[in-house]
């Protein structure tokens, strides 16, 4: 594996889009205590219901520590792939490597820099050294070759590709102050589309109310195809969301893609009733420096945009809720060619995410 300092746009890559071909996933195993109530053991069961599903497609390869190794083989589907590796949790999407891709099929990674959402200013965990260091590994794995942007605070769920020269992101995460506060909006824009081998950024303004990663764009907004997105969605003006999804509405209405497409905006239903931690929930959660990470009543950005698209099929996160079976035919609607999957995912948004936020996608290769 070579660590290249030169520029994804000029040497020809670009990052897919999600709904285009895999070769495979990659997660990593829960285990941390304050994270994941109850020592994480209904958080594993949500995760490998999703490993049986993706793997049914697609090649899974887990990682997970020394200590749970035996327990996730045990639990998991003899055809996915565990790799031992030490991390700080469970966060796929925004410590494994962004994929790239060029005209002959051959992929690279991109290994951006990961303080925890937001450092020493808002991150959620300190130390974060493992986490940084788990992209390089996963380009190892695979022997593929890594672009070093570590100067660059990004997580892979604060981004969205078209796979056709757009990208969208929310500025209330990528504009934070714990990110890249020496950079300019311009600036942090030229540097996504040359890292992504991009021709237009579209920036949302807002993302799920009380979302601790500083609104990432995966939990309020994703593309479905070229030109078409769903968008998550409140009625309710007494909301705290309607007004943050309002305004990314009419942002997407006045904006067109990297084609000059008008974007198409189906509308995606949040959890009618807002999902909020209960007093036993809280209790079963290990503190970290001595405090809570979590409080009774608190409300949980939860999302059905937070889904995952494998080969043949779309994995939706369901809370008990009467917006559940709405999302699921809207999510019909738009990938008619492939199985909804509904996940019971109350115990992994308890971690702080969803089933996006715990996957990333590698795309399908042919050298």
């Amino acid at each position: 594996m070579r660590i290249l300092k030169s520029s994804p746009k000029a040497d020809g890559f670009f990052m897919p889009a999600e709904f285009e071909p895999h070769c495979g996933t990659i997660m990593i195993w829960p285990e941390r205590a304050d994270s994941w109530q109850g020592g994480g053991y209904a958080a594993r069961r949500a995760f490998v219901k999703i490993a049986r599903i993706i793997s049914r497609s697609e090649q899974l390869t887990v990682l997970v520590s020394s200590d749970q190794y035996e327990n996730a083989r045990a639990a998991l589907p003899s055809e996915v792939r565990l790799c031992e590796c030490t991390t700080d949790d469970s966060w796929a999407r925004d410590t494994a490597p962004t994929f790239v891709k060029n005209a002959k099929g051959e992929i690279r990674g991109i290994d951006w820099g990961f303080n925890a959402w937001g450092g020493l200013e808002d991150g959620l965990y300190f130390p974060w050294d493992n986490d940084n260091h788990v992209a390089r590994k996963i380009c190892d794995l695979f022997f593929k070759d890594t672009y070093c942007c570590r100067d660059f605070i990004l997580e892979g769920g604060s981004i969205h590709s078209d796979g056709e020269g757009t990208i969208i992101t929310t500025e209330s995460c990528l504009l934070s102050r714990g990110r890249n506060p020496h950079m300019t909006k311009a600036q942090i824009e030229e540097k996504l589309l040359d890292c992504l081998g991009a021709e237009k950024v579209i920036w949302l303004p807002r993302g799920i109310y009380n979302d601790e990663t500083n609104e990432h764009v995966d939990n309020v907004c994703a593309f479905t195809a070229p030109g078409e997105v769903v968008l998550a969605w409140t009625d309710n003006k007494n909301d705290p969301q309607y007004a943050l999804s309002a305004a990314c509405l009419e942002k997407l209405e006045n904006s067109t893609d990297a084609r000059d497409r008008k974007i198409k905006v189906r509308l995606l239903p949040i959890p009618k009733n807002p999902v909020c931690m209960t007093q036993k929930e809280c209790e079963e959660l290990d503190l970290w420096d001595g405090e809570p990470t979590r409080t009774p009543g608190e409300r949980l950005a939860a999302s059905y945009v937070n889904f995952y698209i494998t080969n043949d099929a779309v994995l939706v996160p369901q809370f008990g809720d009467d917006m559940d079976k709405t999302a699921i035919d809207i999510l019909s609607e738009c990938f008619p060619y492939r199985t909804i999957e509904p996940i019971a995912a109350r115990d992994i948004l308890i971690g702080g995410g969803n089933i996006h936020c715990i996957t990333q996608q590698i795309p399908t290769f042919t050298i």
